[in-house]
């Protein structure tokens, strides 16, 4: 029996760069994570989760459901992940052997919040398919193949960001710079001390559950076509990125702080923010903790400066219906 996990993530500094040639800082944390189960069978089969059920109380909990965990479950996703997974060992020129098993998954990554949920449940579903084959893959492939599972296969836009800190898990700084992407097919990825980091909370309203393809998908479009606003800005978010690594490595947490509000103000600009996105943001702010999204929309991510200045965050969370935690940061 192989289990294995995935992790949500947070953004902290460059969203939405990742998929642009940007810069980004983020981390991986154990407070939501998914888990796969994997054992020999005679027969090759992904057991559903009880999210891919389509068995519902009533009229009223099919739409709450639906509106917090879209349209499909995980089943899809192994299995595009199986596929792209095949796909890859023969480009390698080696074959899978013919040994059957059966995968079983459940997470409890809230979906549709910018949380990184589908990309956990693919980079569990990988790190078990690798034990079970006996595949060494370098961590940078095994989060490009993660990240195709959903472009290649699904066409589902999204950038390697989330894979690449479930990949490597902890703090991690990434250079998706042109040249680097261009040249061996991923970017620079550096480990960084946890301990560095100042006070962080993640914050979240499942009401706002939009999904990730309804952010990027307008955001590309534009990118694409050298929309100068765009463009402009993912060289500067790339800035606050790596200008957060240096504040970070020398403990420089005021200017970090102002980073971290730079960057959701310089998306505001540029994209329509969702009143209640915006909502939890200003919430964040009015009691002096830093705020910026933690992936497409429906959480945030930001610092604060002790536990009382938690506490009355949490409280002002609670009168909006906005959860807010502590990250543990997997190590």
């Amino acid at each position: 029996m192989i289990e294995t996990y995935g992790y949500a993530r947070a953004g902290f500094l460059g969203n939405p760069s990742d998929g642009y040639y940007g810069k980004t800082l983020s981390f991986a944390m154990s407070n939501f994570r998914a888990r796969v189960l994997l054992y020999p069978s005679g027969r090759l089969e992904i057991k559903p989760s009880k999210v891919d059920l389509p068995v519902f109380e009533n009229l009223d909990d099919l739409y709450r459901i639906t509106r917090w965990r879209g349209y499909y479950g995980g089943i899809r996703i192994i299995q595009a992940l199986i596929v792209r997974l095949v796909d890859y060992c023969r480009e390698q020129g080696a074959e899978l052997p013919d040994r059957n098993f059966t995968l079983e998954y459940d997470s409890n990554v809230p979906q549709r919040l910018g949380l990184g949920g589908s990309s956990a449940i693919i980079t569990a579903s990988l790190r078990a398919l690798c034990q079970y084959y006996g595949l060494e893959i370098p961590l940078p492939v095994q989060a490009n193949l993660a990240l195709e599972t959903e472009t290649r296969e699904l066409s589902v836009p999204a950038g390697l960001q989330d894979r690449v800190v479930q990949a490597y898990q902890g703090l991690v700084y990434m250079d998706f710079s042109r040249s680097l992407m261009e040249s061996r097919g991923y970017g620079e990825y550096e480990r960084m001390d946890v301990g560095l980091l100042p006070n962080v909370y993640v914050a979240y309203r499942t009401s706002l559950s939009e999904g990730t393809e309804v952010f990027h998908n307008n955001l590309r479009e534009r990118w694409l076509r050298g929309d100068a606003a765009v463009v402009g800005a993912m060289e500067t978010w790339a800035g606050y990125a790596a200008e957060g690594r240096a504040c970070l490595l020398a403990r420089n947490y005021s200017r970090l702080n102002q980073l971290v509000d730079a960057n959701f103000d310089l998306r505001a600009k540029i994209y329509q923010i969702d009143p209640g996105n915006r909502e939890m943001v200003t919430m964040a702010r009015s009691v002096g903790a830093s705020a910026n999204f933690a992936g497409s929309g429906g959480a945030i991510v930001g610092t604060y400066d002790d536990e009382a200045m938690f506490g009355k965050l949490t409280a002002a969370g609670e009168a909006i219906g906005v959860a807010v935690i502590h990250p543990k940061i997997v190590l």
